[in-house]
């Protein structure tokens, strides 16, 4: 599976972990040099508090596309250290 956006490559992983239809890459797999802070954060009832990362890719800028669990709840423990894409990004 690949995560692009804007013509570039962000992470790119045979081993995803597909959830409510999103595909959850290995941390590892993420290309750093195109992420960028960000201080949002959002609650799941069931997987918990959700981080996020934004992108900045030949000179744009995509808040708050990449999401993660740093502490998952128990029942969504096969996502920890791992990150899923929305806003644009296309994963396939």
């Amino acid at each position: 599976m690949k995560a692009t956006w804007n013509g570039v490559t962000i992470a790119d992983s045979d081993d995803t972990v597909l959830v409510e239809g999103n595909h959850y890459f290995p941390e590892t797999s993420l290309k750093r040099e195109y992420v960028t802070f960000s201080n949002h954060r959002s609650s799941c009832p069931w997987k918990g508090q959700a981080h996020y990362y934004s992108l900045f890719v030949n000179g744009e800028l995509n808040e708050n596309a990449v999401w993660y669990y740093p502490n998952p709840s128990e029942a969504a423990q096969e996502i920890k250290g791992r990150v899923a894409f929305w806003k644009g990004v296309t994963v396939g």
